[in-house]
């Protein structure tokens, strides 16, 4: 019985549809509908962009001019309906990633390194390769088929082996999703210098995005976890650049850096609190407030600044000072769960029962914590 049960599992997935990839044209499994990838996507992209520190908010110019060049790819693309969405993400590391059905994040770190448009629209090409060709989906799908394959094998296998076929077989589902994740990024190297050539931009940035990764090998840890760079991959894409017409189009040196000159500005303000939060880790409370006020007096409106203000302000036992950064930090960034967290459980220590279970409630519906689930039960009884 269980071995015709993982046979029909089996014969489910593998009959489920078969359709051709809108990017490579190449006929392929498909198990997840556009519907459900967009859904998956709005999911839980707020709630990677709330996690890893939230939207970057202090430069509504910049943001919107990340939108025009992503958008202005995404037009270009085998899937250009999609709800694309671009958004920056208030973190130092070099990052940017996408979610299925067009969810895209850049984070504020790479944006301070890159040096013109073109390397800008080399990323976010890239990233609407991913969202374009399907590869969160096409993960997923190869995941649910080796897993279905665990599930046969272990059917079949006497109990005592199931355990070390389930462990064998897990281990080649993690295998080959190391495989397809090269194979991805093969693509969205490819098809992003494609993509971003048909919106008007010179196919050289995309190279001198991959030189800089290299030569900048510290800050780029973000990005190279999951777009290793390599010398081969600069040559593959020098060979994609000479495919599509050469080094022709547009790179934008100056306009990228007129809309950038606020996150510079503001650049040594973002080192001053990654010293003062490891002050803070380290057990240091005062030094890590001295370096939160410099920091803000350098970009007085970063509600990180502010934040570990608060914080720095609570462990040297200052809890007005802390509430009154927390208050400051809400204002600041009133999309961002954490400060509301952080004065709810701070508010509630104080005795302000009301106040706490408000901003609880308000951090809940940015981000589900059990921190903000627990106290709104003990206030609400």
């Amino acid at each position: 019985m269980k071995a015709y049960l993982s046979l029909c599992i089996l014969s489910f997935l593998l009959f489920c549809g078969c359709a051709s990839n809108p990017v490579t044209g190449k006929s392929e499994l498909q198990l997840i509908s556009e519907q459900q990838e967009i859904a998956m996507g709005t999911e839980y992209y707020e709630t990677q962009i709330q996690i890893q520190g939230g939207d970057y908010v202090s430069d509504p110019e910049l943001t919107a001019y990340v939108q025009r060049i992503g958008q202005r790819v995404a037009a270009e693309s085998d899937r250009p309906n999609l709800p694309y969405e671009f958004r920056i993400i208030n973190d130092s590391s070099w990052n940017a990633w996408a979610m299925p059905g067009g969810k895209i994040a850049i984070n504020r770190g790479l944006l301070e390194g890159m040096r013109n448009e073109g390397e800008l629209a080399a990323v976010l090409a890239h990233e609407v390769v991913h969202a374009a060709a399907r590869h969160s989906a096409k993960r997923l799908e190869r995941g649910l088929l080796l897993q279905a394959g665990v599930l046969g094998a272990t059917g079949f296998a006497d109990s005592d082996d199931r355990l070390l076929v389930y462990g064998l077989g897990s281990t080649a589902v993690g295998l080959e999703q190391l495989r397809h994740s090269r194979s991805a990024e093969r693509e969205a190297d490819h098809y992003g210098i494609v993509y971003m050539h048909k919106a008007g931009y010179n196919p050289t940035g995309a190279i001198t995005l991959q030189e800089l990764f290299k030569e900048h090998h510290d800050s780029a840890g973000g990005w190279l976890a999951t777009h290793p760079s390599s010398i081969s991959r600069v040559q593959a894409n020098r060979e994609s650049r000479d495919e599509v017409g050469g080094d022709e189009g547009y790179l934008g040196e100056a306009e990228y850096r007129i809309y950038t000159r606020k996150l510079r500005k503001q650049a040594p303000a973002y080192q001053k609190i990654e010293l003062g939060l490891k002050a803070l880790q380290a057990g240091d409370a005062e030094e890590a407030l001295r370096k939160s006020l410099d920091a803000r007096r350098i970009a007085p409106e970063e509600a990180h600044a502010i934040a570990l203000s608060a914080k720095a302000y609570e462990k040297l036992g200052n809890r007005k000072a802390a509430l009154e950064a927390w208050d400051q930090a809400v204002e600041r960034n009133p999309g961002w769960y954490l400060p509301w967290l952080e004065r709810a459980m701070l508010r509630e220590k104080a005795g302000d029962s009301v106040g706490a279970l408000s901003d609880y409630k308000r951090s809940l519906a940015l981000l589900p914590t059990e921190l903000a689930q627990k106290g709104i039960r003990r206030l609400s009884r």
